[in-house]
């Protein structure tokens, strides 16, 4: 069954990849005035946590990061077991 989808073309890329290189754009150049209030109008979209926002989940990412190092701590303390154990059998 021959493939139609996915054909390469003469470099070597896909069809598909040919297809979605992007057109040539002509870039206009932005003064650094106007680049600075473009941050300040972008700066003062972004929604901030709060404080009680930001204490939760430190305190959830400080459980999250005891509990991942007992259980990394737990599989490495087996698998270290376990070859402790084949190495006596050689």
């Amino acid at each position: 069954m021959a493939r139609t989808n996915g054909s390469k073309t003469n470099d070597g890329r896909g069809k598909d990849a040919a297809d979605r290189a992007a057109p040539a754009r002509s870039v206009t150049k932005t003064s650094p005035g106007e680049f600075i209030r473009q941050v300040r109008t972008e700066a003062s979209k972004v929604v901030w946590p709060t404080r009680q926002e930001t204490v939760t989940t430190a305190i959830f990412v400080g459980i999250m990061v005891v509990i991942l190092s007992l259980f990394f701590l737990g599989v490495d303390s087996a698998f270290g077991a376990i070859v402790g154990w084949l190495l006596t059998l050689a």
